[in-house]
């Protein structure tokens, strides 16, 4: 049962006409719990399992209701009553969060490097202006969903759809009241999560395990997919302003950021989230003297999550539409730009952390060299001159993500390992299988460290009981923390295995087994693992923040056509920097994958919400996503070679974040294609385009007489014109 008021007094809630439906056995609200364990929230605890008093967002959850099936379920949820009596403000956009100083406690979050005062007064230039970004759904293919089935002695099993199984463990129970010990939280494989199954599976978890519970029998839940979209949070939307100082050669001296996103009705990850923006704010570039304020704005909203890059690309995104509204304004090539401003080997960050190993120049010259960025930039040109009403444009970005949690605690895993008689082995570690082949690359490690086929391991599941308190998979860490744990436990058995090896060089694994076991020698182990070197204090602006970059550019090729805004992307060319690959085929999925969604980030893929707070795009009909279509027409992905990375497993690097952002490459070279229709209209080509690149925003922005007409008639001089949806 959800609410459907954005803001509001809940009066009365009356569940009795559901409860006489055939097949309904029980109703739960917030009196099903005391004040301590209603409360829920990964951090901060702002969230109720029930809300029972006001309601502060559409979809927020009042009720359940248990029934023999979904189907009565969901008829009898329509018919408890909510009587709500409505209150103001709603909030929804960014725009009038600022306005209201609707913030969350505790910001802004300040990071200062330099003397920004002074070196602005030492500038050539001072630019100026603002970044905007919407959300996206996770849209992952399998809806939050869980089985809980109880068990002896107050014990259950939580089976969920989760990233996190023991942040799982922990919410369900704080809210039976029995300790952590007696509940087991499982997760054999996910339909996707990119982080939208981080702190919201929860959400579904806890009643449902509540139920089964107090009713002693199994219970199932699995949202439908407009359910999950209007209750389940977004990516979060950014608007940023900056100020640049810079000199007359093109330098970048001073910077002075502000950074705003839009958490929803609870705080959930948006802090962790804020920061991770104001960390890749820069992207690859030097600024010596830069301030970076950032604030959580509280809107009428679900609240926002984790979500692939996790705030990163929307800092990135900062930055790179700072660096050509710079470039505009000296009247200087761009590429002259990025080149004269990337970081270099032993750098210092405005976090004040030193690049080691910096490889994002490589990148760049490797991808600008095989993508003949040079001479298809000439063809591009060409091509405008020749059509007036479609346009191409070509572009080049680069990225350079910090790979470690921002929260120093999570940055630590564990595994255990089994070796049965047969000679088979049993793997388990803590991060959990959602498609990002995160089970082959850890029975790789295994099988590398343990010298035996990887058809002798298997992985069954991710479970609290085999491995405890486990950090969620995110932060693109799952590999290395996870992976480091696999190795220093394959480390354990094959030091008890090594004085039969010695003994008997000239048999194999399973005679070694079988002679430890008869030697009662233990063939079980647990390894653990904890990043070293890692910790950043806003306070001091000290520490270190990441453990190491992953590094990356792309170029993209993309023709538009003026008419419809309908757009094509023409040619990508990646180069990605991910060390020693563990396994390239994965690897080169995960910067495909992650591209296309980045694609969808920055072109097609609009949340959309009435004034009122309702979210408008649920569901696939309203809410367009990437399709084969969408995929360039010649895709190409290499990986830079020469370059091992010391500071992970194998020498590897992660990879399931950074290659998200390169999908800007297509929105700034929409930008370009819409600046050369501009030009046939004598118009600026400093003009405002808001991500995603929608096909309405690319129309509108070519500037014609056919957009003046339509833009005149939007509000027909009404003065208290609404319009009928609102960018968060």
């Amino acid at each position: 049962v959800y609410s459907t008021k954005a803001h509001a007094k809940i009066l009365s809630i009356d569940p009795s006409e559901a409860l006489t439906l055939e097949g309904v056995h029980r109703f739960f609200s917030a009196e099903d719990l005391n004040e301590e364990q209603n409360k829920a929230g990964p951090v901060f605890h702002d969230e109720f399992v029930f809300v029972k008093d006001v309601v502060t967002t559409q979809g927020q959850i009042i009720g359940a209701i248990v029934a023999d099936n979904q189907t009565i379920a969901q008829r009898a949820a329509r018919k408890v009553k909510v009587a709500y009596e409505e209150l103001q403000p709603i909030i929804v956009s960014l725009e009038d969060a600022i306005r209201q100083e609707s913030f969350y406690p505790g910001f802004p979050r300040v990071i200062v490097k330099g003397d920004v005062e002074k070196a602005f007064s030492e500038a050539d230039f001072i630019v100026e202006g603002d970044c905007r970004m919407g959300g996206q759904e996770h849209f992952y293919l399998e809806t939050q969903a869980c089985l809980a089935v109880p068990k002896d002695s107050d014990e259950i099993e939580v089976i969920s759809s989760t990233q996190h199984p023991t942040e799982i463990q922990h919410h369900v129970a704080k809210a039976l009241g029995i300790p952590a010990s007696k509940v087991v939280s499982r997760v054999k494989r996910l339909g996707g999560g990119f982080g939208g199954k981080e702190s919201r599976a929860a959400i579904v978890a806890i009643p449902v395990a509540l139920a089964a519970h107090r009713l002693g029998r199994p219970v199932r839940c699995m949202l439908d997919r407009d359910e999950d979209m209007a209750v389940s949070g977004t990516r979060h939307p950014f608007y940023f302003h900056y100020k640049v100082g810079v000199s007359k050669e093109g330098q970048l001296i001073a910077g002075d950021f502000r950074s705003y996103n839009n958490g929803g009705h609870s705080m959930d990850l948006s802090f962790a989230v804020l920061e991770r923006s104001m960390f890749h704010i820069q992207n690859a570039y030097r600024i010596p003297h830069l301030r970076v304020r950032g604030w959580v704005c509280r809107t009428n909203l679900p609240s926002n999550t984790a979500f692939r890059g996790f705030g990163g690309p929307q800092g990135m995104m900062a930055a790179e539409s700072m660096m050509r509204h710079v470039a505009r304004v000296l009247k200087r090539d761009y590429i002259e730009l990025v080149e004269l401003n990337m970081y270099r080997e032993g750098d210092t960050t405005h976090y004040n952390q030193q690049i080691e190993g910096c490889n994002v120049g490589k990148c760049w010259s490797e991808v600008i060299q095989t993508s003949d960025f040079a001479k298809r930039r000439e063809a591009v040109e060409e091509f405008n001159q020749e059509h007036r009403w479609r346009k191409r444009g070509i572009h080049v970005v680069p990225t350079m993500f910090g790979i470690a949690f921002t929260v120093l605690h999570l940055n630590q895993s564990g595994a255990l390992i089994h070796v049965y008689q047969d000679g088979t082995v049993l793997l388990t570690h803590g991060g959990t299988e959602m498609g990002q082949g995160l089970h082959t690359k850890m029975i790789q490690v295994a099988a590398t460290a343990l010298g035996i086929p990887f058809d002798r391991i298997h992985i069954s599941e991710t479970s609290t009981d085999k491995v405890p308190n486990t950090s969620a998979t995110a932060a693109s860490a799952g590999s290395d923390l996870n992976g480091t744990a696999v190795l220093n436990a394959c480390k354990t058995i094959s030091e008890r295995l090594e004085p039969f090896r010695k003994e008997y060089p000239d048999k194999d694994w399973n005679f070694w087994v079988s002679k430890a076991y008869f030697s009662r020698v233990s063939l079980s182990a647990t390894g653990f693992y904890a990043t070293p070197d890692l910790g950043y204090d806003f306070g001091t602006n000290s520490g270190k923040a990441f453990n190491y970059y992953t590094y990356g550019a792309a170029c993209s090729e993309v023709e538009i056509d003026c008419l419809t805004g309908d757009h094509q992307v023409i040619r990508t060319d990646i180069v990605m920097d991910l060390g020693s690959s563990i396994n390239p085929a994965i690897d080169i999925g995960q910067i495909e994958g992650g591209f296309m969604q980045g694609y969808g980030l920055f072109t097609l893929e609009e949340m959309v919400y009435s004034p009122q707070g309702q979210v408008y795009s649920r569901g696939p009909g309203m809410y367009k996503l990437p399709g084969f279509a969408d995929i360039p027409g010649e895709f190409n992905v290499s990986l830079l070679t020469g370059a091992p990375n010391p500071r992970a497993v194998y020498s590897s690097k992660a990879v399931g974040e950074p290659p998200l952002f390169l999908a800007s490459s297509v929105f700034f070279a929409i930008r370009d294609a819409i600046a050369a229709a501009r030009q046939e209209e004598n118009l600026n080509e400093d003009f405002t385009l808001v991500s995603p690149a929608t096909s309405s925003r690319i129309r509108t922005a070519c500037q014609d007489k056919f957009v003046e007409r339509f833009t005149k008639q939007q509000s027909n001089g009404r003065e208290n014109f609404v319009p009928w949806n609102v960018m968060p």
